[in-house]
């Protein structure tokens, strides 16, 4: 394997062995190439790597543990998402996985993260796996001048081969992130998924940027218009983040992670990790034209007897999944840098199909579903059943929150405020009937309604009040048909519709009891009013 002519980092600093076969800074042809040769993944037709993670085809955010020492004691969000661990215990896990690694082949690379420099951290990357690397390369940003002697600020340590003893590492069971902010180690043990490394990452940045640098730390896709206005989208997995900002009228920031400065807002990342299952190049082309040669495709099937990707096929996983540098996406912007934003959509796929495709929110109301973060899983669907549920992730990203959730609200509040952004919630989901009876909500008709929102035509429409969701509808949008604008019109029976509402309505106040106390009255009050209290 050509390790090209970068200097070899002297990984000492880390204790680690000397005896390492390190594989420094190779470009993604020369990881390809690497990753097939060590039977770690098939070139697609299209000369992307295909590779599988393993057991693991997604997080596991009850194995993510946070170091308690003097940084963090005080100051992390603990409970189920932030789990402690000891810092003896991290030793001598690290410890264990250095004498793993004697000997071994590993990849290392040197990346950063935060498209402003202003709050940029180097990023030291060590993976056993040539397409872990790959993924590095991809998610990361790639400065252009590389000092391997340097010592960096972060270093990541991915071991997808070691597992851990549980009872005597501390750890739930064999596969484990650890995060020490002391030592500035991840540790990332008994799992390939790479989306792992990259959420590792943002865990950090939502620690550091927030407590020490008063910079919104936030789980979002952003774009730019012609003019330079920035859009920023929220939603989880499912809602249409991605699929949404990679718009052909508009240039891309990015399409997850990202933080606001007092006037920036700037990417995290050097690429993006996109789900990939019911791809095609006619409902998102940008993306389709992004993922060919040099992508990393994760747990994706084949057309048979092909090399051909079939994005219809989930048989492994419904998180098939792709990565790709940002430099494949024809209009991204360089850097990924915008403008405050002047519009912020909230998105949701609302499985119950009681939400109004959009509507406008006021700074509390904006608050309020920032923390509370709702959209709907369609949950049984290998078992038959087919009632949604309704799922909480506080910011959009509760998984990834070292701080409390009303922490990053107050900041987006603030910001809000200070800058007169205008915030939408907008249903990607069900309409006309629960999943099951009614339909999706088109594609079309919801760009329709964000393009709309982005040129001020919906400034100045007349809006109507629902009075369960406590919202404010536009009761017209251009190029969208007048009906769909009320949920409540296209129900066949509008007490069917009353009902599900109410219900929704109960989920979103009971969930959010466990905040009301560290938040204003304005901001308890701006919620749901269910006419009938659960």
């Amino acid at each position: 394997m050509n390790k090209h002519s970068y200097q070899i980092p002297d990984l000492g600093y880390l204790g680690m062995p000397d005896n390492l076969s390190i594989h420094y800074q190779l470009n993604p042809a020369q990881l390809i190439e690497a990753a097939i040769k060590k039977s770690e993944g098939v070139l697609t037709e299209a000369g992307a790597l295909a590779i599988d993670t393993g057991e693991f085809t997604g997080r596991s955010p009850k194995d993510r543990f946070i170091v308690e020492d003097d940084i963090t004691r005080d100051n992390v969000w603990w409970g189920d998402v932030n789990i402690k661990f000891s810092p003896d215990k991290f030793d001598a896990l690290y410890n264990k996985v250095s004498v793993y690694l004697t000997g071994r082949e590993v990849f290392v690379r040197d990346a950063s993260a935060c498209a402003n420099e202003k709050y940029h951290i180097d990023i030291r990357v060590i993976t056993e796996t040539a397409y872990q690397n790959l993924f590095a390369h991809h998610l990361f940003l790639r400065p252009q001048l590389i000092n391997a002697a340097a010592k960096p600020e972060w270093t990541i340590i991915a071991a997808p081969g070691f597992a851990a003893d549980a009872e005597q590492d501390g750890t739930r069971q064999k596969n484990f992130t650890v995060i020490s902010f002391s030592k500035k180690i991840i540790l990332i043990g008994g799992t390939g998924y790479t989306g792992e490394i990259k959420k590792a990452i943002f865990s950090v940045l939502n620690f550091i940027l927030p407590h020490q640098k008063k910079v919104l730390s936030m789980h979002c896709s952003a774009n730019t218009g012609e003019s330079g206005d920035t859009a920023i989208f929220f939603g989880l997995s499912g809602t249409g983040k991605t699929t949404l900002s990679a718009d052909p009228h508009r240039n891309l920031i990015g399409d997850d992670e990202h933080g606001w400065s007092d006037y920036t807002i700037f990417n995290f990342e050097g690429g993006c990790y996109a789900k990939c299952a019911g791809l095609t190049a006619q409902k998102e082309p940008q993306i389709f034209k992004a993922i060919q040669y040099g992508a990393l495709f994760e747990n994706v099937n084949f057309i048979e007897g092909t090399r051909r990707v079939n994005f219809a096929n989930i048989d492994k996983t419904e998180n098939t999944r792709v990565a790709y540098p940002l430099y494949n996406v024809s209009n991204a912007v360089k850097p990924s840098i915008g403008t405050t934003p002047k519009n912020i959509f909230f998105l949701t796929a609302d499985a119950f199909g009681v939400l109004p495709p959009i509507a406008k929110l006021t700074p509390e109301q904006a608050m309020y579903h920032f923390i509370s973060g709702y959209t709907a899983k369609i949950a049984g669907t290998e078992t038959g059943a087919d009632e949604p549920k309704a799922t909480f992730s506080a910011c959009f990203g509760e998984a990834f929150l070292p701080l409390h959730p009303v922490v990053y609200a107050r900041l987006l509040g603030k910001k809000i405020k200070e800058h007169q952004v205008n915030v939408w919630l907008v249903n990607t989901g069900w309409t006309g009937g629960p999943y099951g009876k009614g339909s999706r909500i088109k594609l079309s008709d919801t760009r329709a309604m964000i393009t709309a929102a982005l040129n001020g035509e919906l400034e100045n429409v007349d809006f109507k009040h629902h009075p369960v969701f406590n919202l404010m509808m536009p009761v017209t949008c251009p190029n969208v048909t007048d009906d769909i604008l009320d949920p409540q019109n296209i129900w066949p029976v509008h007490e069917n519709y009353d009902d599900k509402a109410n219900a929704l309505a109960n989920a979103f106040v009971k969930n959010f009891e466990k905040y009301s106390s560290l938040c204003s009255p304005e901001i308890t009050k701006a919620g749901p009013q269910p006419a009938i209290i659960a």
